[in-house]
């Protein structure tokens, strides 16, 4: 049966190390660090790649994450996989937990989730099953 979790969260984003500048674009790396506050009480650690463009509004990134916490109070932890992208200022994201990387109470699950920021202030979604363990 699926479930939703909704909540907030805070993250800082640090450089790793210099953006790789050429032609117009930017390459770059970042480390992430986030608080999830709501029905996922946890936290994270991750990398991103990123890369921007000389059109405003275009850009890409990629990130992996793995969050620690508790689920509806299930313990244990899980990785996300991000792939967004920016075409002219239009966002299309897909952000799912890598299969298998439940751990804890959170064995077998899987899921999407939706990342909103709205006045500076990031929220998140979360649609999941939490099957058995293969």
């Amino acid at each position: 049966m699926a479930s939703r979790a909704s909540g907030t969260f805070e993250v800082k984003l640090n450089a790793l190390d210099p953006e790789d500048q050429a032609e117009g674009s930017s390459l770059g790396r970042r480390s992430i660090d986030k608080q999830f506050h709501g029905d996922l009480e946890a936290v994270s650690k991750g990398q991103m790649l990123t890369a921007g463009t000389s059109v405003k509004g275009s850009a890409a990134y990629v990130a992996i994450e793995r969050i620690s916490g508790t689920l509806h109070g299930r313990r244990g932890s899980f990785i996300l996989q991000h792939n967004g992208t920016l075409d002219r200022g239009a966002a299309q994201q897909s952000v799912t937990v890598v299969p298998d990387s439940g751990s804890g109470e959170l064995q077998g699950l899987a899921g999407t989730m939706t990342i909103a920021i709205a006045e500076g202030k990031h929220s998140y979604t979360f649609d999941y099953t939490l099957g058995e363990a293969r």
